[in-house]
């Protein structure tokens, strides 16, 4: 898979669990944790019966510390298999993990295996041993929970994808908590402004409050080198890497893979192709589908890009004032779908664009029924606005039978009548702080 091979006894991984271990304690000990917009104890509720959940997201986004938040009154065995000196473990190896938990631990219930598809034909050990135990799995990897494991499941499981911080978890980590009545008050919502600026240009990655913006360098670099070159064995690792910084790069624009295997000299549309699904696999970029009701044309459109941070796409991208309109859409996607993954909306999401060229970034859909549009404009008047984005969103609310039209701005708020339809406007930082929080279903396994 990786590298070659290994073969280890139980008093080696003894070892290496107890020295992860501790690795975790004095992170707990030492640094403030940021409590996640998440219910613990309803996570945790979906492994009192014979499930695994399976915490899913991008590399260093918090699933091993939401693991252990998640059992923090139980004693559990944990073992992380992103650790280098665990590299080519083998498939009897996992069942010496659990010789060593018992004999570090005594006999336990709960297991959470770290990054676990870095180990080859992990799915048929966790089959096995979800029967008797409770288990929590972890990974990077979008297809890791399709295909073998599908097959060797026949009970049910829970897929929970996790994100980088939201707004209000970033400004916790600053040690900001707004007053009561922040909607209303002038100082705060000042402060909020300074704090959703630092949000948006930064990201949300946990280590950046504590290591700063640099790390994002080394962030992008694990995923690219271990997630996908490593993972897939790729062997133009050079081309590949320029491919995946034109992806990064030019978030919230269309892309073909005709049009990315011409401008980067890849003579295999499907190579483009295979290359995107990587990127998009490990979770760095978000791709969204135009809407339509034909889903021939829906299949045929350009997609749009997106980065899963708005740090790393600021990182990655050229510096100009151009950016910044297109970072506070990158904001909203990634929080559509944050909600959509916390929250359990059940909702799938697209963009829209007609023949005239004219286009609404978001379109949320639930069932047959459009609920809402969304466009994103960096205005703090309404004079600012441009004509072609209100004409858009009414053009398509017709289209789609959705009065619930909505812009999202940078500091303008009220409503407008156009056309006989209400548009709503609303600041980017009341709407990210603005949300309830429920929960998804468990997925039946077929």
């Amino acid at each position: 898979m990786y590298v070659k091979k290994l073969i280890m006894n139980v008093e080696e991984l003894k070892n290496i669990i107890t020295s992860q271990r501790e690795a975790v304690a004095e992170l707990f000990e030492k640094e403030a944790i940021i409590q996640r917009d998440v219910d613990i104890n309803v996570l945790k509720g979906y492994i009192a019966h014979p499930n695994i959940l399976a915490l899913l997201g991008v590399r260093r986004s918090g699933k091993s510390i939401l693991s252990y938040l998640i059992l923090s009154n139980e004693k559990f065995g944990y073992i992380n298999f992103f650790d280098e000196r665990l590299s080519g473990l083998t498939k009897a190896d996992l069942e010496k993990t659990v010789q060593a938990f018992y004999e570090l631990y005594g006999r336990i219930e709960y297991m959470v295996f770290d990054e676990i598809h870095r180990v080859e034909s992990w799915e048929g050990f966790v089959s096995r041993l979800r029967i008797s135990k409770k288990i929590i799995i972890t990974g990077s990897n979008s297809s890791m929970l399709s295909g073998d494991l599908a097959t060797f499941l026949t009970g049910r499981h829970l897929n929970f994808t996790i994100f980088p911080f939201n707004f209000r978890e970033h400004m916790l980590a600053h040690g900001y908590v707004p007053e009561e009545g922040w909607q209303h008050s002038t100082a705060s919502s000042a402060r909020i402004k300074t704090e959703l600026n630092d949000y948006i240009k930064n990201g949300g990655f946990p280590e950046v409050y504590k290591f700063g913006t640099m790390v994002l360098q080394a962030i992008y670099k694990d995923i690219i080198d271990n997630d996908i070159i490593g993972k897939h064995a790729l062997k133009k690792s050079a081309r590949f890497k320029e491919f995946a910084k034109y992806l990064v790069s030019n978030f919230g624009r269309e892309i073909t893979f005709s049009r990315l295997a011409s401008i980067l000299g890849i003579k295999n549309v499907h190579t483009a192709s295979k290359y995107v699904g990587y990127v998009e696999d490990s979770y760095l970029i978000i791709l969204l589908e135009r809407f339509s009701y034909k889903l021939k044309e829906q299949f045929i459109a350009p997609r749009k890009v997106y980065c899963v941070d708005t740090g790393i796409a600021d990182t990655m991208a050229f510096n100009t004032s151009e950016n910044f309109g297109r970072l506070m859409e990158n904001t909203v996607i990634v929080e559509l779908l944050r909600r959509k993954s916390y929250n359990g909306l059940g909702t799938e999401l697209y963009y829209w664009k007609n023949h005239q060229g004219r286009e609404v970034d978001f379109v949320i859909k639930k069932g047959n029924a459009v609920k809402q549009l969304i466009q994103v404009t960096r205005i703090s008047d309404y004079g600012e606005l441009s004509a072609r984005e209100s004409k858009a969103l009414i053009e398509a609310g017709n289209e789609l039978h959705c009065n619930n039209l909505l812009i999202i701005t940078w500091d303008y708020e009220g409503k407008k009548e156009a056309e006989g339809k209400i548009i709503s406007f609303t600041p980017l930082w009341k709407w990210l702080l603005d949300y309830g929080v429920v929960y998804p279903e468990v997925h039946e396994l077929v």
